[in-house]
């Protein structure tokens, strides 16, 4: 007989173990969850660098206040906490042009507008919780290969294993290049930007104060986000640098004086001056769209549905939301006695999520493209539009609430 559970989750990166633990703490507990990941998932380490694993890699996360309360709700906040950087501020530039603002979370009575994680610690803290709870069933190091759709649910084959297992719901969290979504024949609408990121982490010389840079240039938009200091008080930043590719590669590549002072160029000296680069990396940019989400036993989730230009931050954030959001239907569509692969209480999930994806989608987007644009009155516009969030207070509060992720009601955050 076919090993069955109520659901199966392909893919055990960030978004993955983010779904097993929201799932596992809102859902029945009779409820049977079933993790599946190709690597082996890295035993937790206690103040140590974490093991490496491929989906907590050297990037570091900006997690928005919204995703602080999801975290919350799935009880992992207080042990990720340690870990995190609280962005108290954000300044906003455009190189060479007089336009920039500064956004504050105390006028907006938040701790933190953000906070940002190094990858490998948010997953030292999600594998952490997963392990220590034992609520979800894992196969690690095991893959989903295929998938056929079933009477009531899903078949799915496994990677070396001849025994089939059913699911009465697949969520399919393999990340942008899912060969799961591929095999299932749903269709990816894809947008190459003609650019790569280059992240790596940065010494400075000045402190940071929490306060985070995002500064758009000739080339394209560069972040560099606070971490915490190293144990010898060392200060330094995620650095996320969007250029062509052949400048990445060059970048990526030559010695540490000629990239440092290539971007200080660019960056200036508001954190005084660069001192060190860490390991550099660089990647293409797509805006990759799934042209499905939901099927009858099958949800699209992650990466794997919408992976966003890093610009604004939000990729990882909106899928947090979209976690959120599926835990609620599912637990409202359980205790009505639904079975959690049925069509119609999937298609709730995607019409409650539909106008904060697009929104999101249609922000990481634009934003790029807007400040590259070389248009002289373009570029005008823009100087007006950042110079009037400083003097447009009610303007400066709802960027403030998109860039957060959260909405807000009689003056309270709320998810």
């Amino acid at each position: 007989m076919p090993e069955s559970y109520d659901i199966v989750i392909a893919g055990g990166g960030m978004v993955g173990v983010s779904l097993a633990l929201q799932l596992g703490a809102v859902l029945p507990a009779e409820t049977s969850i079933l993790l599946v990941e190709g690597f082996p998932l890295p035993a937790p380490t206690a103040g140590q660098a974490p093991a490496y694993h491929p989906a907590f890699d050297a990037r570091s996360t900006a997690l928005s206040y919204s995703s602080r309360l999801v975290y919350e709700q799935m009880g992992v906040w207080d042990d990720l906490a340690q870990w995190v950087c609280a962005i108290e501020s954000i300044h906003v530039s455009s190189r060479g042009r007089f336009g920039s603002t500064l956004l504050h979370a105390g006028d907006h009575r938040w701790p933190a507008l953000g906070y940002v994680v190094e990858n490998a610690w948010l997953g030292n803290a999600l594998i952490h919780a997963l392990r220590q709870r034992d609520r979800v069933a894992l196969r690690c190091p095991a893959k989903v290969v295929s998938a056929t759709p079933l009477n009531g649910g899903v078949s799915l084959q496994l990677e070396g294993d001849t025994a089939a297992v059913t699911a009465g719901l697949l969520l399919v969290a393999d990340g942008a290049a899912s060969g799961l979504r591929d095999c299932l024949g749903v269709a990816v609408n894809e947008k190459p930007y003609q650019q790569h990121a280059l992240v790596a982490n940065i010494a400075f010389a000045q402190p940071h104060r929490g306060c985070a840079y995002e500064r758009f240039t000739d080339e394209g938009p560069l972040a560099i986000l606070p971490l915490l200091p190293t144990r010898d008080g060392e200060q330094r930043g995620a650095l996320v640098w969007t250029l062509p590719p052949e400048r990445a590669q060059h970048l990526r590549d030559c010695p540490p004086p000629e990239f440092l002072h290539s971007l200080q160029q660019r960056f200036g000296y508001r954190l005084g001056r660069l001192l060190r680069v860490g390991e550099r990396h660089e990647y293409p940019l797509a805006l990759v769209q799934s042209s499905e989400q939901v099927r009858q036993g099958i949800v699209v989730m992650g990466n794997a549905a919408h992976a966003l230009h890093p610009v604004a931050g939000q990729g990882f954030n909106l899928a947090l939301r979209d976690v959120a959001e599926l835990g609620r239907v599912l637990r409202e569509g359980l205790e009505a006695g639904r079975q959690p692969g049925e069509l119609a209480l999937l298609q709730r999930y995607q019409r409650r999520q539909h106008a904060d994806q697009q929104r999101t989608i249609a922000f990481s987007d634009r934003v790029p493209s807007l400040f590259m644009h070389a248009d002289p009155l373009l570029g005008m516009g823009r100087d007006l539009a950042l110079a009037g969030l400083d003097v447009l207070p009610g303007l400066k509060r709802e960027f403030v609430r998109h860039a957060a992720g959260v909405a807000v009601s009689g003056g309270q955050a709320s998810g």
